[in-house]
């Protein structure tokens, strides 16, 4: 084999490159804890305040706030004036970190960074013996999930995508969410469109006892919540079927959209959302967020599925398999959408 010369410029660009990535991987579990603590909300709301203060306005530790203020100073998130030793959080900044952003908060992503990494022996010994990781073991990740449903998914500019489906909304149709998790959607619907009928279908046990419970909670009425397979559901029983982030978690995906399609009714409607992503890996290189979104789908959406002996195949199944797999399902009519403010995901609407 010939010896090739080493581009040393390169070596030194990629290694400086990935040094920056591990750095900024552990500083990512700092943003989690000033996200999970509260501690950027109380900062955007105070004028430049010592360690003492901040202490005093957020019920936290000291000692504890002063090293992580440190961390954020060296990551570039706060600023410090070592003379008068106040700390502050760049209103720019803030917009990007506090949960008044909404949508915009990126603590919300860097909170599930430990929660995937708890997985990690998990993944690595699928990698040598083969399966998956149970979603069991996936509890974790899941509970962090709903928080990124309600920032990212906006019901009603969902719904605002179909001409005069808010209007059927208001009349009353039955409605199926599949993968409802713990019910954003659906309890968005059910208490938007009290004339509708809701059913959230979904496999795990705990998200459906809690989003029962949230129901009971506001007095919604006509929304039920089941543990039931996706891929087995009651013909004809539905007007408007919502799958959103979840038909690429399944272990039978394909069969799970000929399910949809068959529980359709006359004239039914199908509204399903998938990542932004293509399907073929170069294509990717260049989006802001495809290595991380490709980890996700390593850690959870990939493994999960084929630890059940399922297809496995992963968030990054991309619109050129989609629209072949929603055609072969039976749906004769596909258009893909996108929203302004969420950059993560192509909704299919098919009919």
């Amino acid at each position: 084999m010939a010896v090739q010369e080493i581009d040393q410029a390169r070596a030194e660009e990629f290694g400086g490159r990935l040094l920056g990535t591990v750095s900024g991987a552990m500083l990512a579990l700092a943003v989690s804890v000033g996200h999970r603590t509260g501690l950027y909300d109380a900062l955007a709301e105070l004028d430049p305040a010592t360690s003492d203060e901040i202490a005093e306005r957020t019920g936290l530790q000291e000692r504890y706030i002063r090293e992580w203020l440190a961390g954020q100073l060296a990551g570039g998130i706060v600023e410090y004036d070592a003379e008068a030793g106040t700390w502050w959080l760049p209103r720019e900044n803030a917009l990007s970190l506090t949960r008044a952003a909404g949508a915009h908060n990126l603590g919300i992503l860097a909170s599930a960074v430990s929660r995937f990494g708890e997985v990690e022996d998990d993944v690595v010994r699928a990698f040598r013996e083969g399966g998956g990781v149970s979603w069991q073991r996936l509890e974790r990740i899941q509970e962090w999930q709903p928080e990124l449903t309600s920032a990212v998914f906006d019901v009603e500019a969902v719904l605002g995508l179909v001409p005069g489906l808010v209007e059927l909304l208001r009349e009353g149709i039955d409605v199926l969410d599949v993968g409802c998790g713990l019910g954003h959607a659906s309890l968005r619907i059910a208490d938007a469109y009290p004339a509708s009928r809701v059913l959230g279908v979904d496999q795990a046990a705990k998200s459906i006892a809690a989003a029962g419970a949230e129901a009971e909670r506001l007095g919604l009425g006509d929304v039920r919540f089941e543990q039931r397979d996706a891929a087995e559901l009651e013909p004809g029983s539905a007007d408007l079927v919502l799958a959103f982030d979840v038909v690429h978690d399944l272990a039978r995906p394909y069969e799970t959209l000929a399910a949809i399609r068959t529980a359709l009714r006359p004239g039914g409607l199908f509204v399903m959302a998938e990542h932004a992503l293509s399907s073929r890996p170069e294509q990717n290189v260049g989006h802001p967020l495809a290595a991380a979104l490709y980890t996700v789908s390593l850690f959870h959406c990939m493994t999960a599925s084929l630890s059940e002996h399922g297809e496995g195949i992963g968030l990054a199944w991309g619109e050129e398999r989609i629209r072949p797999a929603l055609a072969e399902a039976g749906f004769a009519e596909v258009e893909v959408q996108g929203l302004e403010g969420d950059p993560l995901n192509s909704y299919y609407i098919g009919r």
